[in-house]
C-alpha cells in the first residue's frame, strides 16, 4: 500500500488538488439510502476522522481563517525545532489544548461511531477508528478499536530516557498553571526548562515532551503497520471530518478507494479528495453521521 511512502507527517496542499486522466472521477452521490444498503452488509468498516469531528465538540483545529495561538499557527509549534528553540512556548501551547479539551465532551458523531462498534461487535463485524486527532474523546464516547496516529495530547515522553505514560494532571505542573492564554497579546511566560514537566521515572528527571507526532516527525511503525492491515481489508470505509491535506493520512482513503472499496465522506465541505470517494455528506459531522450509522432494518437486535 502506498502509505509507506508517507512516513512522516507532513502538510501538502496540492497533492490531490487537480486529478488527471482516469482519476478524474463522477460527482460522489449523496444517497444515504444507498449508502445504508452498503453499510448493511458490510463486514470490516474502517472510519477515518480528523479535527471536524472535534471542532463540533468545540474543540479548536487551529486550522484556516483565525486558526492562531497567539500569532503562531499550530505548524509553527508543533515540530522538534519549536520545541528545541522554545520549549517553554510550546508546552504552554500543549498545556492550554490539554485543559481546553478537560472541558469538552463527545459529540453526537463521536457517540455514533462508537454505538456502532459496539453494536456490530455483537454481529461478528468490525468498526476501526483510525484517527488524527489527539484529544482522546473517541475513547471517552466509547470506542475501542482505535489508532491514534498522531499520538495523544494526555501522553508524555522523555527527551532523556524515552519513557512514554498517560498523564492527566491538571495542570500538567505548577509552573505552567494559569499559563496558556491564546491571546495574541499574551507575553510568553518564558518558563526555565528545568521547571518545566520532568520525568518521574527514578534517576531521570528529563524534560518531558507531549507524546504527539510533531510535523517531520516519522509516524509510529507499529501503528502504521496496523492502520494498513485494517484498510487493506476493510469494506467500507468512512472519511470523517478530515481536510485530506495532511499525510500521510491523506493517502489513507484514496488508497482504499483505488481498490475499488466505497468510500464514504462526511464532511462540512469538499476536500481535495472528494471526486475519488462514491459518497459525500455534507454537514456537521454530529448531524449527518448518526442516521448514516444507525441500525439497519436488516439486522438482528
Amino acid at each position: 500500500m502506498i502509505v509507506r511512502q508517507f512516513t512522516c507527517r507532513a502538510v501538502l496542499f496540492a497533492h490531490l488538488r487537480k486529478p488527471g486522466g482516469r482519476q478524474a472521477m463522477a460527482r460522489p452521490s449523496s444517497d444515504l439510502a444507498a449508502f445504508r444498503e452498503i453499510f448493511s452488509k458490510a463486514k470490516n468498516i474502517a472510519i477515518i476522522t480528523g479535527a471536524g469531528v472535534s471542532a463540533e465538540s468545540g474543540v479548536p483545529t487551529f486550522r484556516g481563517a483565525g486558526g492562531y495561538w497567539r500569532k503562531w499557527e499550530a505548524q509553527e509549534l508543533a515540530s522538534p525545532e519549536a520545541f528545541a528553540r522554545n520549549p517553554s512556548r510550546v508546552w504552554e501551547f500543549y498545556h492550554y489544548r490539554r485543559e481546553v479539551m478537560l472541558t469538552k465532551d463527545p459529540n453526537p458523531a463521536h457517540l455514533a461511531i462508537a454505538e456502532c462498534e459496539e453494536r456490530l461487535s455483537k454481529q461478528g463485524r468490525k468498526v476501526t477508528v483510525i484517527t488524527q486527532n489527539i484529544d482522546e474523546l473517541h475513547h471517552r464516547a466509547g470506542s475501542k478499536n482505535i489508532l491514534e496516529i498522531h499520538g495523544s495530547l494526555f501522553k508524555t515522553r522523555c527527551m532523556t530516557c524515552g519513557h512514554e505514560a498517560a498523564n492527566y494532571k491538571s495542570p500538567i505542573c505548577a509552573a505552567l498553571e494559569g499559563k496558556g492564554a491564546p491571546d495574541p497579546d499574551t507575553r510568553d511566560a518564558e518558563i526555565p526548562v528545568q521547571n518545566l514537566p520532568r520525568c518521574e521515572q527514578t534517576g531521570c528527571h528529563g524534560l518531558l515532551r507531549p507524546a504527539v507526532v510533531w510535523f517531520g516527525e516519522t509516524l509510529d511503525a507499529d501503528i502504521l503497520t496496523c492502520a494498513e492491515k485494517v484498510l487493506d481489508s476493510c469494506d467500507l470505509c468512512l472519511v470523517v471530518g478530515t481536510s485530506s491535506v495532511v499525510y500521510p493520512a491523506a493517502m489513507f482513503a484514496p488508497q482504499v478507494a483505488v481498490r475499488g472499496v466505497p468510500v464514504a465522506e462526511f464532511n462540512m465541505e469538499n476536500t481535495p479528495a472528494t471526486m475519488r470517494f462514491k459518497f459525500h455528506f455534507h454537514g456537521p459531522c454530529g448531524t449527518t453521521l448518526p442516521p448514516a450509522l444507525a441500525r439497519h432494518e436488516t439486522e438482528q437486535e
